[in-house]
């Protein structure tokens, strides 16, 4: 199985056991329902009840972006995964201060031990590397998640500050921005992140964790907040990676991205070949060290589910993937 992006407008709808794309340009393409894992909804399609409850039938769900790239939603089945006992769990570790501390600053830790490795490969980022180094201890030390977010924060910015040593020109990088991306880097960014967190939520769905429940992110309405949480570990082991070659390789350049008031978007020249690029990152497998076995990324993102799950139940103590290679 595999997820299925939709740039192109048209309609989606249920034939049969497949689900079929008609594209406004009149071409039709049917896809087995089987080999589809999730789905991506970038262009303007129309879809019905009919298609939603057949992915609902077949547990497959329906991730929505607007205009920009940016996600709006998801359309998730009826959770069948359902444990009583670990949505308990899951609350009394958010209640509980000290077991809530500890499992966002594993977060942070797995967030800036990928973000140092990351650096490394460059010369000339050992300050920055400092830097985040020291944001770390001072994380250690924090006993509020209010002292640990502003810990990840500075790393971050130390973070991002060194991306203009080793990317082109064209892509010179001031600061983070989201709402809206204000540049080429932050738009190729919060469109990877967008990605990372839609996936990281697929897999969630097929575990029994209640992704609304989060430790290091705020739980808030309309936003599965510990798919943040989550993602805050992978986004530069997957998405920053991606970015660095698509920009050095000059397989994405400045004229794949549009930019008008509303702030600065990957078009869909540039989309494509993000998500082309995305689709064979998480295709990618590598021999994990404790199953020793080859596993690809998307399952990496599933363990990492699984791992929190032993924590919460008091199975295994939790500690963040750390890329050895």
């Amino acid at each position: 199985m595999q997820p299925y992006y939709i740039l192109s407008s048209g309609t989606l709808k249920r034939n049969e056991n497949t689900i079929l794309i008609e594209r406004e340009n009149g071409e039709r393409k049917a896809i087995p329902v089987e080999d589809v894992e999730s789905i991506h909804v970038f262009g303007q399609v129309n879809f019905n009840k009919e298609l939603l409850v057949f992915l609902a039938r077949e547990n497959k769900p329906l991730h929505i972006y607007n205009y920009y790239g940016n996600y709006s939603g998801t359309f998730l089945p009826r959770d069948k995964n359902i444990s009583g006992e670990l949505l308990v769990r899951q609350v009394e570790h958010y209640l509980d201060p000290p077991r809530r501390l500890f499992l966002a600053l594993a977060f942070v830790e797995g967030a800036m031990f990928h973000a140092k490795r990351n650096l490394r490969e460059y010369s000339g980022t050992e300050p920055f590397v400092a830097k985040i180094e020291e944001e770390f201890g001072k994380a250690c030390a924090t006993e509020t998640i209010a002292e640990l977010m502003g810990c990840e924060g500075r790393a971050k910015e130390a973070y991002y500050q060194a991306f203009n040593l080793f990317l082109k020109e064209d892509f010179y990088f001031e600061k983070r921005e989201k709402r809206p991306p204000s540049n080429p880097v932050n738009a190729l960014i919060s469109f990877g992140n967008s990605l990372l967190y839609t996936t990281i939520l697929s897999e969630c769905y097929r575990t029994q964790l209640n992704p609304t429940i989060s430790y290091l992110h705020e739980p808030r309405e309309r936003r599965f907040s510990l798919c943040l949480d989550l993602s805050e570990i992978f986004k530069p082991l997957i998405v920053d990676p991606i970015i660095f070659r698509l920009v050095n390789t000059g397989v994405i350049t400045t004229d794949d991205f549009d930019q008008d008031l509303n702030g600065c978007y990957l078009n869909d020249k540039g989309r494509k070949e993000f998500l082309k690029a995305f689709d064979q990152k998480l295709k990618t497998t590598f021999k994990h060290r404790r199953l020793r076995r080859k596993v690809s990324y998307r399952t990496l993102l599933r363990l990492e589910c699984y791992k929190l799950i032993r924590h919460l139940l008091g199975d295994e103590v939790y500690a963040p993937f750390k890329a050895w290679w």
